[in-house]
This record gives structure tokens, C-alpha cells and sequence, in this order.
């Protein structure tokens, strides 16, 4: 037994000794093949965090760490390095005997190199044919914004993008190219997105720190892969991934205060007095404060006695809060790779029980089985919880700037001065308004990369979009809508379920100077919605808000379910000859379920090509230009703007009595179906040149496009003869114009300080090129369509003044007296009447611009952002809180009367009408707003390197602080002087730290 254990003993000692030698050796040969290193920028020696650092032309790759150092374990046979870095050029060095490697790159604006993402693949940079802009993940982060379209306000010439609304969680309106389609101009314009491959609708519930890349698809060269889907531009949206040979854990939050950018303003009490005086006075009925009996009730004499005077917006207002806070992980090796983030997102309004919140994480996740299969996935969740608010500005911006709004004991007090004028403030009181709507949202897109031999590569993806929401809303009989008499609740769910199977199979092939790659692609796209909705009055508990309607008396009920879908094949062919002739062929046919037999396949082909002039040999000798590029297209897009079912007939049902007994029947819906209904479709010419000049000094684009739209869908209305009011029908053209020049200059840089700028500038012409009965007159002033005007034109009297006291004689003909609205008789014929009216202007700017700069100085960076939108005109409700009779507050105007002789506004009169008032409306809108400033301070690397973190910085940054308008000075212009819709300004704090 003894002895066994001395031989057990010994074998234990003779393993554990082989261990060590073998474990020893490996340490040591590993150590041997070890190869360490920095990346840094050759001219100010800055590290290059992110850098790409891979073993010859395809071996192992790894991320450099923030101060630009790597490390690769085995280099194996490999003897050089390859380098890459967003912003520099490529560089190949070898690997030196002592395996340490200090490399330098040099900058380069032009970005050649750079993968841009298209339609179902990607390109380099130097390669595209069309027109597309790539904007990196970092520029949505430098706005503090809840939505990230809207941080490219400003960066991308021809996108018109403008937040009208300061709601929390409003989403901004972007247009690519002007206004195509006039069926449903609010919808039928959209952009399309694509995030990782997956359609999507709704950008409120996607996290700006989740994106590695904006890719802006303008042109139909570029576009018509998406078929039907791309007619108004395609914005692609590619989410961060996961690195193999690095780990890191990253922070990014800020919290800031908000309110009103600039309101308005609104008569204070003295104001109003004098305004009510005087239109008293106007009528005959005042002369003097003893007759202040026949113009106020008891209350308002009260309240002026006592001079208690109210400022209604202000009591409505206060300051909100937005707050913004995400932490992501990214790891991986050499076959795994994953990226995952979780954010959480709060904006409280200015208004009481306004509030949104986001709840949202992301999962991106790649697995290399084999050398000829990978798999992965691409998911996100999103919940979302919404307080909305109605609109309580109309209310007071005409309630009566009298009384006091709180009794004794903190109550809002209904009727102020009595009568019938009720307190903006009633929805603020608990209980008497809630709305909310809770939203949840899963994506996901699932895909298997097969590697079919050299040349070919097949990707098969599954995604889905599955969407739920619940809203609710109730208001007391105490409440604004209530009005003292009705409560009402109501509630509304939806399920949205999208899914699509997309294959495409991708050949490549180098034969000497000729590069070809062929791309066929065959998708699916489902999309099923159902809704259904409660309504009842008068709850036995209001308290219960909307979670006991059957208590309530009136119930309504109705539910819906729509399905539409869509087939499509397509196929895209990429040549390059010497990679300075370029050419790029695309054809899509896509079915939609929308449309009737025999019309719901539609065709939609693309060409274009490029020509890499810098690359010729008559271009060898010149310095001027390091990269010249002509490119020019061809292509038609769609779009099939109606509803599903749109062009069938439905029934609508109503109650009728026969006799004594109630019964339901049927009747033709209003809308008539129409089979014959075609693809709405846009033809589109796009030439441009990319430029790099001064070795990439200065840096740009300038391009022209003429879009085409033409067999436009809309609704057309039909003789009442028919005993239908209207029908889908295809008529009329549209064209959209312009030029688009966007220049990147790198002014200053060197070791300590530097200065880039980027310019935007687009000007666009729409007009409308066919109608098929003519010009359309309509009675509201901005409806009418006008053939060679934009759809969005002011069509309206034109007002020339106030009629003035020596024109008493004068204006009688026209049925005026002094001091009433002036407005031209155009046609002469010596009375005012519609023939009178003409084009006062269009809502589409003339153009549109910005200009972003970016300072660097040691650990400090600037950027401020400044956007311009010029020549566009708008329709201001501000303009019109006019009440002429002095029946209600408005805005302090400078009105006409016989001691102030203005041309601005009429004079007060409690009995004269008020004509023409949408003339007072229409103002050139024209402004220039500092859309963003960020001062931010980065740690420097002896401090990181002593707090064991690799990044840290901290920022201050301030949104909408200021704006120039020449006309609108009292509001800010971005919002169009819509009352209830004022826009915010912000001032955060933020901190960006990486583990």
C-alpha cells in the first residue's frame, strides 16, 4: 500500500512537471510570436482609437484600444500588417524583428476607402455611382434629441428636415427632394427606413447612441432597389457591432432643463382694456372710463379695479426636464462578435402631464460556424410610455387676461369673470384630463451568410416587427373638452405585425483590370394591423378614469383588420474597369396586394455610371485635384400611396327606424373603388461630381437632379349624381428641380489645434405639370393647385394696408370704412371679389442650408451647428389671434385707429365683420438658427491612465439658443407661429466614459 502511494506520488509529480514545461514553452513561443503596437495620426500623433489592425490581406483583426494600442497573440507566417481607420488612409507595413510597430496614418477627408452601405450590400466609397450620403453614428449624438433624424437637421443637402412641435417625444418632418406625390402630402411623401435590413416607421423608440452610420439614399440610380418603396428617398440606418480581440464597456448620459424657445406674446390686462375700449368706442358705444358699464361685466369691473391681471401662457408653462442615459458592451473574437445596449430615454414637456419615456435595448450578435456558414442577429426592444396633452394654447391665448385663476384655497377657478370664458388651467387640475399610450415594440432580423465557393455568397434574413399599443384618454365634465356638461373615456389597442423573408445572392469576380459583381435578390413583406376601440360618457367613478367604460352610458365599439402584401424580385449589376469607369445597372419588379388585377406589378429600372477622371493619365501631372469623379443616372421609382383596399368598394352601415323598430343598413361607402388603379411612378436624371481638392484640403459634392412624378394617385370628386362623393383615380404630373452642394474644409489642423467645416446647401423647384381638368381653385386659400406652382402654394387676396381716414370715399365702394383691411382689386373691375386672389407664396423654402463646425484644442473640442431655411412662406395662426370685436384676448397687435394710423391691423370694432383675415396670416418665413452648440472636455491620457478607464469626457451643450427672423421676431420660426405648438430650447450636461 505504501508503495503505491510513492508510485501514485511520483506519477503526480512527473505530470504536474510536464505540465509546467509544456505550459512554459507555449508562454514562451507565444511570447516569441506576440506582435504589439500603436496607431496614431501622423500629423498631430494622436492615438486612433478604433483602428483596424489585421494580419496580411484577411487573417486574424483586432480594434485598436483608445490610446490607439493593439496586440495580436500568434502573428503565425504572416509578415505585414495591414491598417485601416475611418477618416485615414489604408497602409500595409511590415512586421518588424522586434514585433513592436509604431504606425502613422495620414488624414483623408475623402474617405475613399470607407464602406458605404446600399440597397442589399455595400460599396467603397470611390465606387458609388449614385447619389448617397454617409453620415457616422457620432454626428446623432452631438444634439440632445429623442429622435435621430432629427440631429441631421443641417448635414445633409436636399433633406428639409424641421421639428414643428415641442411636444416630448414629437417627431421631426423630413422631405428628400421636395414634394412628389399631393394625394395625401402629410404621409405619402415619406421617407423609407431601413435599420439593419428591417423597414421601419416609427424613429421615436430607436436610441441615437445604438448607430454606427446614416447612409442617405437620393437619386433612383440608388433607390430603385427598393422598388415601390424608395420613390421619396431611403435613409439606411446600420446599428453598432461587436469587434473581435477587444472589450469595452461604454457610458453615455446627460440630463438638462428645457423650456420655450420663444412663444409669442399675448395683450396683457392694461392691453386688453384698451383694446375692448376701443372697440367700443369704434361702435359709438364709449367715450370714456364712466362707460366702461356697457363694455365689462361686474367681474371684469372687479378685476380692473383691483388690477388682477392674468398671463395665461405663463401660468401654463414651466420648465421641463430631459434626461438621456445608455451603457453598451461590444466583445468579441475571432468568430464571435456581439454588441449589446440597454437605454433609457425621458423627456418632460412644458406643459403639465406631457411627458415621454423610452425604455429600449439592442442585441447584435454574429457567430462564424465555419468557413462556409455564419449566422446572426439583429435585435432591439423598445416600450415606450406617453402622457400627451391637448392643446390648452388656443384657450389661453384668447382667454380673457382678467380676475384671478386660483381661489383661496389653490383651486382653479372655472370662470375667471364669469360668463362663459372657462380657465386654461382646468385639464391641470387631478382628474380631469389623462391621456396615455404605452407602446411596445420587438425587431428582429435573423440571417444565415453562406460562402457557396470563391465568388459566391448567399444571405438569407428573416425579420419581423411586432408592435402593440394601448391608449387611453378621458376628460371631466370640469375639463376644457367637458365644458361643464360631458365626461368622456375612451380607449384604442392595435397590434402591428410585419414580417419579411429577403434572399440575396451575391457573385463577385476580378478578372485583371475588370471587377464585376452580380446581386439578385427575391423578398417578401407581410404586414397585418388590427385596432379596436371603447368609447362611453358620463362614468359612475371618474376617479376610474378609462378602466371602467361599461360604468358609462352612449358606449361605442368599434374594431378593424387590414392586411396588405408585397412580392418582389430584383437584380443589380456592378461593372469597374480599371476603377475609374463605373457602372451600375439595377431592375426591380415589385406586386402589391394594394392595387387591382392587372395592376399590381409595377417595374422599376435603374442605370448609372461614373468616371474616375483623377484617375486618368492626363491627370498625372496636376496637384490641384487628388479626386475627381463625374457620375450620372437614370431610374423610375414608385409608389402606391392608397390604403389597402383603396381600390375595391366597402359598405357603410347606419341606423335607420322602420316604423317603430330601429334597424342597420348598408349603403355604398363615399369612397368608390377603382380597379383600374396604377403605380404612382417618378423618373428621375441625377448628375454629379465628387470632388477632392488641395490633398484633401477641401473636399465635396455638387449634384442636379429632375424628378418626374406622373400618374399621381389621389382622390378626385365625383357629381353627387352619383351617389358617391369620390374615387382614387391616376392624373396629373409633378417636377421636382435643384442643385445640391455639400463641401467638408479641413481650414486649420495641426498638432494642437484644428478646425473643420462642412457646408450644405440645396435649393429645390416643385411644381405641378398637368392636372386633368386644369387648375384647381379651391375655396380654402391653401388648397389650390396651380399648373406650373408648387401643390403647397398661399392662394389669397393681397393686402395692400388699412384704409386710411382721406380714403373714406374710396373705400365705400368697395363696402369698407377707415380702418378696416385693404385689399387689392386686381382685376379692376371696381369690387372685391375670388377672381381678385393670386399666389401670395409657397411653403417650400427657396433654400435650404447649413454649416457645422468643429473645433479641436488639446482635451477640448467645439462644435456649433447653424441651420437656414430661406424664401419659404407660412400660414401663422399666431398672426390671426386678432379678435376684432374684443370678445376674446389675442396678441398685442398695432392695430389702426384715427389717432394711430397703422397699415398693420384693423381697428377694433364690436360690430364691423372681419374680412380678409387670412391675409394677416401670411409671412415670409425666412431664418437662421444656431440649431446646436457643444463644448466638451476629454480626459487626458496620463489621468485615464491612472483611473484605469480608456475615454472620458465631459460636455455642455445648448440647443435652439438663438435665431435671426426678420419678419416672425416674436416666435421662434421653426414652429410656423402654430400656437399650440411651441418649440423648445435646452441646455444639458453629459458625460461619455469608456471601460
Amino acid at each position: 500500500m505504501k508503495q503505491l502511494q510513492v508510485f501514485n506520488y511520483c506519477v503526480w509529480r512527473t505530470v504536474v512537471l510536464c505540465l509546467t514545461v509544456s505550459l512554459f514553452s507555449t508562454s514562451v513561443l507565444a511570447q516569441e510570436k506576440k506582435i504589439t503596437g500603436q496607431v496614431v495620426d501622423a500629423q498631430t500623433g494622436k492615438p486612433i482609437e478604433g483602428a483596424t489592425v489585421q494580419l496580411g490581406e484577411s487573417g486574424t483583426s483586432i480594434l485598436a484600444s483608445a490610446e490607439g494600442e493593439f496586440e495580436i497573440s500568434d502573428m503565425g507566417t504572416n509578415t505585414e500588417l495591414t491598417v485601416t481607420a475611418v477618416g485615414y488612409e489604408s497602409k500595409r507595413v511590415a512586421i518588424p524583428t522586434d514585433r513592436h510597430v509604431r504606425i502613422l496614418l495620414q488624414t483623408s477627408s475623402t474617405n475613399l476607402e470607407d464602406v458605404v452601405v446600399v440597397g442589399y450590400g455595400t460599396v467603397k466609397k470611390r465606387d458609388l455611382t449614385g447619389s448617397v450620403v454617409s453620415i457616422k453614428g457620432a454626428e446623432t449624438t452631438k444634439v440632445p434629441a429623442s429622435n435621430p433624424v432629427e440631429a441631421l437637421q443641417g448635414k445633409i443637402a436636399g433633406a428639409d428636415i424641421a421639428r414643428t412641435n415641442g411636444y416630448a417625444g414629437a417627431t421631426p418632418n423630413i422631405r428628400i427632394r421636395g414634394t412628389r406625390s399631393i394625394a395625401n402630402p402629410a404621409s405619402s411623401n415619406n421617407v423609407l427606413y431601413i435599420i439593419d435590413g428591417i423597414q421601419y416607421a416609427n424613429m421615436a423608440d430607436v436610441n441615437p447612441n445604438d448607430i454606427q452610420s446614416f447612409e442617405v439614399l437620393k437619386d433612383a440610380s440608388s433607390t430603385a432597389i427598393y422598388g415601390s418603396r424608395g420613390a421619396n428617398g431611403v435613409i439606411i440606418i446600420t446599428t453598432k457591432k461587436g469587434s473581435a480581440g477587444r472589450t469595452a464597456l461604454s457610458f453615455n448620459g446627460y440630463t438638462g432643463i428645457t423650456e420655450s424657445s420663444k412663444y409669442g406674446k399675448v395683450q396683457s390686462g392694461e392691453q386688453y382694456i384698451a383694446f375692448k375700449r376701443e372697440a367700443y368706442r369704434a361702435a359709438g358705444k364709449w367715450s370714456s372710463i364712466a362707460d366702461d358699464g356697457q363694455v365689462f361685466n361686474a367681474q371684469e369691473l372687479k378685476a380692473i379695479e383691483n388690477k388682477q391681471y392674468i398671463n395665461w401662457p405663463d401660468l401654463i408653462m414651466h420648465k421641463g426636464l430631459q434626461q438621456d442615459y445608455n451603457i453598451n458592451i461590444s466583445a468579441g473574437n475571432e468568430k464571435t462578435k456581439l454588441y449589446f445596449a440597454g437605454g433609457y430615454f425621458d423627456e418632460k414637456g412644458i406643459l403639465k402631464n406631457d411627458r415621454f419615456k423610452r425604455y429600449s435595448t439592442r442585441l447584435n450578435l454574429e457567430q462564424t460556424l465555419n468557413d462556409w456558414l455564419s449566422a446572426g442577429a439583429n435585435v432591439s426592444y423598445a416600450f415606450t410610455n406617453n402622457n400627451m396633452r391637448r392643446d390648452p394654447f388656443n384657450l389661453a391665448f384668447k382667454a380673457i387676461p382678467l380676475g384671478v385663476p386660483y381661489d383661496e384655497q389653490g383651486n382653479v377657478v372655472i370662470y375667471p369673470v364669469g360668463g362663459t370664458e372657462r380657465s386654461p388651467l382646468l385639464d391641470d387640475q387631478p382628474g380631469e384630463w389623462y391621456s396615455n399610450r404605452k407602446t411596445n415594440r420587438f425587431s428582429g432580423a435573423f440571417y444565415l451568410n453562406f460562402t457557396l465557393g470563391k465568388d459566391i455568397t448567399w444571405r438569407s434574413t428573416f425579420s419581423t416587427v411586432q408592435e402593440s399599443y394601448a391608449g387611453g384618454t378621458y376628460y371631466g365634465k370640469n375639463s376644457i373638452n367637458g365644458n361643464g356638461s360631458t365626461a368622456r373615456g375612451a380607449i384604442a389597442n392595435a397590434q402591428n405585425n410585419t414580417i419579411s423573408w429577403e434572399n440575396v445572392l451575391t457573385y463577385r469576380k476580378t478578372l485583371g483590370d475588370h471587377d464585376l459583381t452580380l446581386t439578385g435578390i427575391t423578398a417578401y413583406q407581410q404586414a397585418i394591423t388590427t385596432t379596436s376601440s371603447l368609447t362611453s360618457d358620463n362614468q359612475t367613478f371618474p376617479s376610474q378614469l378609462v378602466f371602467n367604460l361599461r360604468s358609462g352610458i352612449n358606449p361605442t365599439v368599434a374594431s378593424s383588420y387590414v392586411k396588405w402584401n408585397l412580392l418582389s424580385f430584383a437584380g443589380r449589376v456592378n461593372y469597374s474597369y480599371k476603377g475609374k469607369y463605373l457602372l451600375t445597372m439595377t431592375g426591380r419588379g415589385d406586386g402589391s396586394s394594394k392595387l387591382g388585377p392587372g395592376n399590381k406589378w409595377g417595374f422599376f429600372p435603374s442605370i448609372a455610371g461614373a468616371w474616375r477622371i483623377s484617375d486618368e493619365a492626363f491627370m498625372a501631372d496636376q496637384t490641384l485635384f487628388n479626386d475627381l469623379k463625374l457620375r450620372a443616372g437614370f431610374g423610375i421609382s414608385g409608389n402606391d400611396v392608397i390604403a389597402p383596399y383603396g381600390t375595391q368598394s366597402g359598405l357603410t352601415s347606419t341606423n335607420f327606424a322602420y316604423g317603430n323598430v330601429q334597424a342597420i343598413t348598408y349603403t355604398i361607402n363615399p369612397l368608390i373603388g377603382n380597379p383600374d388603379l396604377r403605380w404612382e411612378k417618378t423618373k428621375t436624371v441625377d448628375i454629379g461630381v465628387d470632388f477632392s481638392l488641395l490633398n484633401s484640403r477641401l473636399t465635396g459634392s455638387l449634384g442636379y437632379y429632375d424628378a418626374l412624378t406622373y400618374d399621381l394617385i389621389s382622390s378626385y370628386v365625383l357629381p353627387s349624381s352619383t351617389g358617391v362623393s369620390t374615387i382614387n383615380r391616376n392624373f396629373g404630373k409633378t417636377r421636382n428641380r435643384g442643385f445640391e452642394l455639400s463641401m467638408t474644409g479641413q481650414i486649420l489642423r495641426d498638432s494642437e489645434f484644428t478646425w473643420e467645416s462642412t457646408i450644405t446647401f440645396a435649393r429645390n423647384r416643385e411644381k405641378i405639370v398637368e392636372l386633368p381638368n386644369g387648375n384647381v381653385i379651391d375655396a380654402d386659400y391653401r388648397k389650390s393647385l396651380l399648373v406650373g406652382q408648387s401643390p403647397t402654394i398661399f392662394y389669397d387676396y393681397v393686402k395692400t394696408g388699412i384704409w386710411q381716414q382721406n380714403e373714406e370715399e374710396l373705400a365705400a365702394t368697395f363696402g369698407a370704412l377707415p380702418g378696416d383691411i385693404k385689399v387689392a382689386d386686381l382685376n379692376g373691375d371696381g369690387k372685391i371679389t375670388t377672381d381678385d386672389r393670386t399666389i401670395i407664396g409657397s411653403a417650400v423654402p427657396d433654400w435650404t442650408g447649413g454649416l457645422n463646425n468643429d473645433f479641436r484644442y488639446k482635451g477640448f473640442d467645439l462644435n456649433i451647428l447653424l441651420i437656414a431655411r430661406v424664401g419659404q412662406w407660412m400660414s401663422s395662426d399666431y398672426y390671426a389671434k386678432y379678435y376684432r370685436n374684443a370678445s376674446q384676448n389675442g396678441a398685442p397687435f398695432n392695430y389702426w385707429t384715427p389717432e394711430n394710423p397703422s397699415n398693420d391691423y384693423p381697428r377694433p370694432n364690436v360690430t364691423r365683420p372681419m374680412n380678409y383675415i387670412t391675409t394677416l396670416t401670411e409671412k415670409e418665413n425666412s431664418y437662421v438658427k444656431l440649431r446646436n452648440i457643444t463644448l466638451g472636455y476629454s480626459l487626458s491620457n496620463q489621468l485615464l491612465d491612472h483611473l484605469k478607464i480608456a475615454k472620458a469626457r465631459l460636455y455642455v451643450s445648448g440647443k435652439n439658443l438663438w435665431f435671426y427672423s426678420k419678419n416672425n421676431p416674436d416666435f421662434d420660426p421653426e414652429s410656423e407661429g402654430v400656437v399650440d405648438q411651441p418649440l423648445n430650447k435646452m441646455v444639458v450636461m453629459g458625460l461619455n466614459i469608456t471601460f
